[in-house]
């Protein structure tokens, strides 16, 4: 859900997408986008917490949150103050990001390696945060003198899914993660819908290679694919999602996502609401 709408019309569409049977609804996290130009992105965290009041039901998550201008000891009490506001229907996703944002941010353009730095950093600190931690030395980040209770009283720390595409990332996944989150990484755009489910085969049975080394069961790694960068539309007809959702089934999801229909996602986005709805409807359905 590409929070693009102002509110009183975003919470209708938050009704609408808990009425259709949709399990769980993420927003994205970004400061500055190429494909969004001129356009209007709501905060993603205040997004969640209206959201969290017009829903009852639904589980509500990022997709990802943006290490690149995240840090510890901050993200942990915006996801922990979700998840109180939420009854505990937060998904924490989050990602190593990307450079235009941390240009955004702090105006410091940064190389893939540093990102990935950045994105250790943030999950070990949040880690970190939720055992109890007073302080945390990282490589990059680090925080000290943390004296307040990390989740409010009640309330356990949410789920923690983290986005990963080439091998240091999925050992992260395997390392830290609760589940793992991909659409395929740069390398899908322009491909196919057979050479992209092959590519996500290939990163489905890497993960479970690192989880192995790690020495950690991959079923107890919760597996979500966000569908539509690849050279081809996912939701152009219920019948064509309905095979999106087998493939992803074959190649071991637990989950697939996809893009509810707003006025700023672009043509390689564009659906159809009638078709999101039938789609859900029938893949929901399924045993």
């Amino acid at each position: 859900m590409l929070q693009s709408q102002t509110w009183p019309s975003a919470a209708d569409t938050w009704r609408a997408i808990e009425s259709s049977g949709v399990e769980t609804a993420y927003v994205a996290d970004h400061l500055t986008h190429p494909r969004l130009t001129g356009a209007w992105l709501a905060d993603p965290w205040t997004t969640l917490a209206a959201a969290a009041g017009v829903t009852t039901r639904l589980r509500l998550g990022t997709l990802v949150a943006s290490a690149v201008f995240r840090t510890p000891a901050t993200l942990a009490r915006m996801a922990a103050t979700v998840q109180d506001i939420s009854g505990g229907r937060f998904v924490l996703g989050l990602g190593a990001g990307v450079a235009l944002d941390g240009i955004a941010d702090r105006g410091q353009p940064t190389e893939q390696a540093e990102r990935h730095a950045r994105f250790v950093d943030v999950v070990k600190g949040l880690r970190a945060v939720w055992a109890g931690e007073r302080s945390h030395e990282g490589q990059v980040l680090s925080f000290g003198e943390l004296d307040l209770l990390p989740q409010a009283p009640g309330r356990d720390a949410p789920p923690l899914v983290l986005a990963g595409h080439g091998p240091q990332g999925l050992a992260l996944v395997a390392d830290e993660g609760d589940g793992w989150s991909t659409y395929g990484g740069p390398a899908v755009v322009g491909l196919g819908r057979s050479e992209f489910w092959a590519l996500l085969h290939r990163q489905a049975q890497a993960l479970t290679t690192a989880c192995e080394r790690a020495g950690r069961d991959p079923a107890t790694l919760e597996r979500s694919v966000l569908v539509g960068y690849a050279a081809y539309r996912p939701v152009e007809s219920v019948a064509s999602f309905l095979d999106e959702a087998a493939s992803a089934e074959a190649a071991g999801f637990d989950e697939i996502c996809l893009y509810w229909p707003t006025e700023v996602a672009g043509a390689a986005l564009a659906t159809e609401l009638a078709v999101v709805l039938e789609a859900v409807a029938q893949v929901a359905a399924r045993p």
